[in-house]
């Protein structure tokens, strides 16, 4: 190219309800254009900063990462009405500058600005002052923004003494590092303050640079990206009085800039130059766990602390004990299996250096039980751990269930085990808190999610701001078919729905809300709170990570989100807040009152009431298993013992559902179970020769062809991603494992082809085990206790009148009599007719 340029001001989707730009969408035009290099330059963020370093990177294209952030340089007179401009065309009220980072230490001063940037938003909103960078500024190269940042801004007010000030106070912060920023997207600001720029320039022989603010693909998409603005003002299209841009603002290519800046060539061989000053890059990072200190001394006076891997080994030891001595050993199992297992399980920790991981998580569930604040018994693969068992992170023995370790840490696949933990709903923040207490509240913090335009509510945003009657747009948008499990697109309703396609056909203003909402749809809305999400690190977050904070929640919160957070170097921990906990806390609270003291962990798993119950479908209120199609599944299947619970969480779910009737059938002796191979009773005799879980998967291939079970796992994976290459290599290593063991070679085929059939299927059986303990646990208390359940139950759902209705009902069918609520109070009242006892629900 005759003039190399650099694009230094890309606003990508995550400038929120601003950047129309989805990262890919940026990378792919820059290489398209053949530019070596692109910033990202997000407003008041760092949200995309690491994504878009790594996407970048893999596309040959050098990543530049920058912040456009709101300076307050405090020096005007904000009572006198210097808000932006008194030529009405200034809408900052603090115009922005950019920063890019220059290297390691740049990056690490970037996250810290765009942290500091949320601790005191108030009506400014984001940003900073200009002591902040007084403070923090090495290794940042600064733009002064354009017509609209802080130097354009007082010349465009006619104030050049200003103007001169706010430039020799950035010189001073930036020598050397300090760039005059032009801009020429055909707006009359930039046109009146580009002459009196380019002097101040010249006078203190400062650089100029040409820049083009991307905010769209192409000139097609400034339509549409007006409309974004307008919703994102809560505006109209049609008012005069709102930030406005121009189709200049889409992603220019370098021969564009060429035309533009033809007279200042200098400005455009000074982006190549800022992209040559940069030579940092921000990196994936290995998991950063803080080290975990235990109370326990040391183990001698010359040996030092303990270390992690041997306070998890004696705490595990300790805790398996303490487990045995409590629940007996599993049918058909000895002690030296459980020691086995243990022994086998730490060594894989070890080696894959997770002591503190589990230590960590050990920690704040057991003080969270030394608190009385109810821990579900496990969620997702960890419940196949032993050493998690005997750490009392869940509670279930994975011996007696066929749980499998391997299935949640696999050897043979370098992955961060990921325990979620169910807590009661009502004090779920107080673990929190304690976590943050113990690690540093600098250390500990939420992840950040982002809402998008969704079909519905992008039209919906789209036809306000193009002032479409609300009746026209509310049909439009129930037009596309709502459906949370595979939700539609406007491309696919508009291919699939005829009086979708029709609407845009027969009205032109509905045509044009279609192509608008689809040129925004799947653009980020807003930011919030990932529900459950929290990362511990081993510094201060703010050195890994740019921290956002929500306006009111002294909760810190990540900028990148649950994609990117754990890539740079934090680890995640899911805190889950389940109302069922809750409501087994006040049951038990209510039977206390009676004098009746319930130990959950030592219940009978073969209660004949608990199991009257599920076969009766008398499911109001019972875990899991409370909607019409599961209690239709119920009364079929009959369930008579806790591994058809466990089933049932597994199976009653799209795609495996169609195998309820053959399991009924088999289990009450109406049809045969297909094994496939007398091998493979052991493995599938449980669910009556159906596949339900992935651990079967798993066991089926250590069982015929000799598989490792971190090797099987690999199959389980490789079979429900449907990955061709890598099914076609498991399969061969399969048919020969089988065959080493003298098994018929197309039997073994044919098996190979009915497991992966499955395997699309199958569920964790470590999640279904420990969700159909808590169900059990609710069954056994309602079967045995239901008025203190029903009440717990009402307590929960006093707001929900539908399920209180239902609770009412199934209060009355068990002889259980209800007193009218008390309006003044707002409580209702239960008595048992034969005992007199009566609960206040409020």
């Amino acid at each position: 190219m005759d003039r190399p340029f650099v694009h230094l001001r890309s606003h990508s989707a995550y400038s929120l309800l601003e950047g129309a730009l989805p990262v890919p969408a940026m990378i792919e035009l820059a290489k398209k254009d053949r530019q070596p290099a692109l910033a990202i330059t997000d407003t008041n963020n760092l949200f995309g900063a690491l994504e878009f370093s790594e996407k970048a990177a893999k596309a040959g294209i050098q990543p530049i990462i920058g912040l456009q952030i709101p300076v307050d340089f405090a020096d005007e007179d904000r009572a006198g009405g210097k808000l932006g401009s008194p030529k009405g065309k200034g809408y900052q009220v603090l115009p922005a500058l950019v920063l890019i980072a220059q290297n390691e230490q740049g990056f690490l001063n970037l996250l810290s600005l765009a942290s500091t940037a949320y601790e005191d938003v108030g009506q400014k909103g984001p940003h900073l002052p200009l002591e902040a960078l007084g403070e923090v500024n090495g290794g940042l190269i600064c733009l002064t923004g354009g017509a609209f940042g802080p130097i354009g801004q007082v010349l465009w007010d006619d104030d050049k003494p200003l103007a001169e000030s706010r430039l020799q106070a950035l010189q001073d912060l930036f020598p050397g590092r300090l760039y005059v920023e032009l801009q020429r997207h055909g707006m009359e600001q930039e046109t009146a303050t580009e002459g009196a720029m380019v002097a101040l320039a010249d006078a203190r022989a400062l650089p100029l640079v040409a820049t083009n603010e991307n905010f769209v693909p192409t000139g097609e998409d400034y339509e549409a990206h007006d409309a974004l603005l307008a919703i994102a003002e809560s505006r109209l299209v049609a008012d005069e009085d709102r930030r406005r841009l121009t189709p200049d603002h889409a992603f220019a290519s370098s021969k564009d800039m060429a035309r533009r800046f033809a007279d200042l060539p200098e400005a455009l061989a000074n982006t190549v130059e800022i992209a040559r000053r940069v030579s940092f890059r921000p990196l994936l990072s290995p998991p950063l766990l803080p080290h975990f200190t235990t109370d326990h001394g040391t183990k001698d006076d010359d040996a030092g602390e303990e270390t992690e891997a041997e306070a998890l080994r004696r705490m595990a030891k300790d805790g398996l004990d303490e487990r045995l001595e409590l629940n007996g050993l599993a049918p058909g199992m000895t002690r030296q299996d459980y020691d086995d297992r243990l022994a086998f399980e730490l060594s894989i920790i070890e080696r894959m250096q997770y002591p503190g991981y589990f230590l960590i998580v050990a920690d704040f569930i057991q003080w969270a039980k030394r608190q009385d604040i109810p821990v579900g018994p496990g969620r997702g693969s960890g419940a196949g751990s032993v050493v998690a068992w005997a750490l009392t992170i869940t509670d279930l023995d994975p011996l007696r269930f066929g749980l499998l370790f391997e299935r949640f840490l696999n050897p043979e696949r370098v992955s961060m085990p990921d325990f979620d933990i169910d807590f009661c709903q009502d004090r779920r923040d107080e673990v929190i808190a304690y976590v943050q207490d113990r690690y540093g509240h600098d250390r500990v913090a939420q992840i950040i999610t982002f809402g998008t335009l969704q079909a519905r509510a992008v039209l919906r945003d789209v036809g306000r701001v193009l002032e479409m009657p609300y009746g026209q747009v509310d049909r439009l948008c129930k037009m596309v078919p709502a459906n949370p499990a595979d939700p539609y697109t406007l491309e696919r309703a508009l291919r699939e729905v005829d009086t979708l396609r029709a609407a845009g056909d027969e009205e032109p203003i509905v045509a044009k809300l279609l192509d608008l909402a689809q040129r925004l749809e799947g653009l980020y809305r807003h930011a919030s709170t990932h529900a459950a999400g929290v990362v511990i690190g081993d510094r201060p977050l703010d050195r890994l990570v740019p921290i956002y904070r929500e306006p009111g929640s002294p909760m810190p919160v990540t900028q990148y989100s649950m994609k990117w957070v754990e890539p740079a170097g934090l680890v995640k921990f899911d805190f889950l807040g389940l109302k069922t906990l809750s409501i087994i806390q006040e049951t038990l609270r209510l039977l206390k009152q009676r004098g009746i003291e319930i130990d959950l962990a030592t219940i009978p798993l073969d209660d004949p009431a608990a199991y009257e119950l599920y076969s009766k479908a008398d499911t109001v209120g019972v875990f899991q298993v409370e909607s019409a199609g599961m209690r239709r599944t119920l009364l079929s299947i009959k369930p008579d013992r806790f591994e058809d619970i466990i089933a049932l969480v597994a199976l009653f779910r799209p795609g495996p559902m169609s195998n309820i009737p053959r399991f009924a059938a088999i289990k009450h002796g109406l049809e045969e179970p297909d094994y496939m191979h007398p091998l493979l009773e052991p493995v599938l005799k449980e669910t009556y020769g159906i596949i339900v879980y992935q651990e079967q998967v798993m066991e089926i291939a250590r069982v015929l062809s000799g598989f490792s079970l971190g090797e099987a796992d690999m199959l389980r994976r490789a079979m429900g991603k449907k990955i061709r290459s890598e099914m076609a290599k498991q399969k061969t290593r399969f048919l020969k494992g089988a065959e080493e063991r003298g098994l018929d070679a197309a039997l073994m085929d044919d098996i190979f082809e009915k497991v992966a059939k499955f395997a699309d299927y199958g569920f964790n059986k470590s999640h279904a085990a420990a969700y159909a303990l808590v169900s059990y646990q609710t069954a056994y208390l309602k079967a045995n206790y239901p008025v203190e359940f029903l009440a717990a139950s009402m307590t929960y759902d006093l707001t929900n009148t539908e399920k209180l209705a239902d609770f009412r009902q199934d209060a009355i069918q068990r002889g259980i009599a209800m007193h009218a609520p008390s309006i003044n109070h707002g409580e209702a009242r239960f008595s048992v007719r034969d005992g007199g006892i009566d609960y206040a629900l409020c």
